[in-house]
């Protein structure tokens, strides 16, 4: 017996948590942009890209908190970090440890995990049997 096998009935539960801090992660971002909270240089005009970048990530960070249509909100919220990664950082330089683009690709990809794998057994989607 494998010793990792042990951890195996936890993988849902910690499929929950990482969709949860993913979740916050993005909400964080979107609340940076939009109202300012925490404070950040960030100060987008109203209905510019990185504005709407923020209502999007505030949307979608909450849904993929609380459980519901992880599916769907993680598959936008993963083109968004994509989408601002070949924006906002590849043109800067072509690693990511140099042009500050380490969280964009990381969220892009696990948020695309979550399109295929779900949010785990706790949130709004597993209690209503949509995960």
């Amino acid at each position: 017996m494998n010793v990792f096998s042990r951890f195996s009935p936890y993988a849902p539960i910690v499929l929950s948590l990482l969709r949860i801090v993913i979740g916050l992660v993005l909400l964080h971002h979107g609340t940076a942009k939009i109202i300012g909270f925490p404070v950040t240089e960030m100060n987008p005009p109203a209905m510019s890209l990185p504005w709407i970048a923020g209502i999007i990530e505030l949307i979608t960070g909450v849904l993929l908190v609380i459980g519901l249509f992880t599916r769907p909100a993680a598959f936008l919220a993963s083109g968004l970090c994509a989408f601002a990664y070949f924006i906002a950082h590849a043109p800067r330089d072509f690693y990511p440890v140099n042009n500050g683009g380490d969280a964009a690709i990381l969220l892009a990809f696990v948020c695309f995990y979550l399109v295929f794998a779900g949010g785990g057994s706790i949130g709004v989607d597993a209690k209503t049997g949509r995960a």
